[in-house]
């Protein structure tokens, strides 16, 4: 039995290192420019705004600076109320040489609030290229360089997933945790073997292909918008793939109760839309590796200390994600390697909690996720 056990902890430490060392084989630095493209056809960028967050001002103000030769910025409101709609006008006023528009209201062709307030955008685009950029995206100036770059022949869309930057206290490192060195690793881990899965934090479009298949509305066929695109893009024989290097999003200061609300909220919807991908993430972490290791060490036939089997599990498993964040210049601070730890304790919490029904408010909605399906209702036009 103390065999069996070392076996499977060994088995979870490799499959934790092998996805490691693919996503650092598939990952850029980030930082690295875009590679030279020979066509650079027109883009229509969608923005869905809802709200002033941290950074609302810096991320409005890198659209407007894209190094993308003819590119239009649509802004989407649902609510004439929002307080972000002086933030969009202000930033549209001094760039009058970038083409943008500001569109309010609200298409209710779903039941995801973001994906209704981008429906005016898509079909205000006058492009066959269009992104779906969240307004809390920080856009390189080659951020449109890098998605197109990622096109290949049986590409059916391109994302990128989010990148935590600039956290603000301890919380923050650790959503920093949760997005890079796990969520995003194990999503670039994905796409090499070919089981890439959108993310709606940037999306790009080849809009007449979105258009044949019922439009942007068809995006309402789950939930989320990106488990949607997942689906559609697969059942067209087609793949989802993504940038060489995910873009900033920068957080700055998050408490406990507002990481959990969140992923939280992204978990349970895994769970309903990928459930068989979703399942076993509960074995992902030091803490599955880190248990069995040491159940064998409690056997009489285990002849190796508690505290060498524990530093020896937990080497194993952050050396090798240290690596990754260093290697790869995202976010390391001496607070890293705390917040990944706090981040597996959280996680297994996350997933049992995720299996459970119960509802939860998202920007003024109330979203309802029972055992096997979800169901969101407005309480107002926020996204």
């Amino acid at each position: 039995m103390s065999l069996f056990l070392s076996l499977a902890s060994g088995v979870l430490i490799a499959a934790n290192g092998i996805s490691i060392g693919v996503a650092i084989r598939r990952l850029s630095r980030n930082g690295q420019p875009a590679p030279e493209l020979s066509e650079k056809p027109p883009v229509s960028v969608v923005i869905p705004a809802c709200g002033i967050e941290n950074f609302t001002s810096l991320t409005l103000e890198r659209a407007f600076d894209l190094d993308w030769p003819d590119y239009e910025l649509i802004f989407c409101v649902a609510d004439a109320r929002d307080p972000v709609i002086p933030s969009v006008k202000d930033v549209m006023e001094r760039h009058p040489q970038v083409k943008a528009s500001l569109l309010v209201g609200d298409d209710r062709v779903s039941a995801n609030p973001k994906l209704n307030n981008c429906v005016k955008g898509w079909r205000a685009a006058v492009n066959d290229w269009v992104v779906l950029a969240d307004s809390n995206v920080l856009m390189p100036r080659d951020y449109i360089a890098h998605l197109m770059a990622a096109r290949r022949a049986n590409t059916g869309l391109v994302c990128s997933t989010p990148l935590g930057s600039r956290p603000e206290g301890f919380w923050a490192e650790v959503e920093c945790a949760f997005l890079n060195s796990q969520q995003a690793r194990w999503q670039y881990a994905g796409e090499a073997v070919g089981l890439g899965f959108a993310q709606g934090k940037s999306m790009l479009w080849f809009k007449p292909m979105l258009d044949a298949e019922g439009g942007i509305a068809a995006l309402g066929a789950e939930i989320a918008e990106d488990a949607a695109a997942t689906k559609l893009v697969r059942r067209l024989g087609r793949k989802v793939h993504l940038v060489s290097s995910p873009f900033e999003q920068p957080l700055g200061r998050r408490e406990l109760a507002q990481i959990w609300s969140r992923q939280a909220r992204w978990a349970r919807l895994r769970r309903v839309t990928f459930p068989a991908f979703f399942a076993p993430e509960i074995l992902l972490g030091c803490l599955p590796p880190l248990l069995l290791a040491l159940a064998a060490v409690a056997l009489p036939t285990g002849d190796t200390s508690f505290v060498a089997a524990a530093l020896a599990v937990l080497a194993a498993v952050y050396l090798p994600e240290l690596a990754l964040i260093w290697t790869k210049n995202w976010r390391l601070s001496v607070w890293t390697l705390p917040a990944m730890l706090v981040r597996d304790v959280l996680a297994p919490a996350i997933w049992v909690r995720s299996w459970l029904s119960g509802s939860f408010d998202w920007r003024g909605n109330t979203m309802t996720i029972g055992t096997e399906t979800s169901e969101l209702s407005s309480a107002s036009t926020s996204r």
